[in-house]
């Protein structure tokens, strides 16, 4: 008869979870069935990185920002794994642009345009075609449903995709981090 604790228990499932939710994030549906959804589960001694990337981040910040940056770095550390859901922002179809206006700018060629000159001094690389912003929400929304359906704890975090993109860990203009925990009361919520 073979015993596993509970703590290797909830350590196997939240991976187990974690790729599902990865997964269901990259087969969401997509706008113009174009993908450029990108995804990574982190776990181990690479939850810390991302943590301290999180307090050096704070840094840089002014209040409140910096705070949650922060309080945010030690949910990450007080989790047992992380996935990161990211898209390109880049318009979908060149070749046949829809022009639409939606991310600002008059055609799709002129957010082309303003994404060859952008800088690196935000949080995230915009600006961002609105299909491709769709498509994020669309499978944040498929990842954290996976996660609610196996009671796996989590919370959607722009503070810890910020800090990813920075570390450039995955090559997508905008990340959002679903930091995941199995312990007896949510650390994700009331957390001052």
């Amino acid at each position: 008869m073979a015993r596993t604790s509970s703590t290797d228990a909830e350590r196997e499932a939240i991976r187990y979870v974690a790729t599902l939710m990865a997964a269901s994030a990259r087969t969401a549906p997509k706008t113009s069935g174009v993908d450029t959804t990108q995804t990574m589960v982190v776990d181990g001694d690479d939850l810390e990185l991302i943590a301290k990337a999180m307090d050096e981040e704070a840094a840089t910040k002014a209040e409140p920002l910096a705070s949650s940056f922060r309080r945010d770095a030690n949910c990450v550390r007080n989790s047992e794994c992380v996935v990161l859901v990211g898209v390109t922002g880049a318009i979908k179809k060149p070749d046949r642009p829809f022009d639409c206006g939606a991310c600002g700018f008059k055609t799709c060629k002129a957010l082309t345009g303003a994404r060859e000159k952008r800088g690196t001094s935000t949080d995230f690389d915009g600006p961002v075609c609105i299909f491709d912003a769709i498509d994020l929400g669309v499978a944040l929304g498929s990842a954290v449903k996976i996660a609610a359906d196996h009671n796996i704890d989590n919370r959607l975090m722009y503070t810890l995709g910020a800090s990813i993109t920075r570390l450039q860990w995955i090559k997508s203009d905008i990340v959002i981090g679903i930091p995941l925990s199995t312990t007896g009361k949510n650390p994700y919520f009331d957390r001052g």
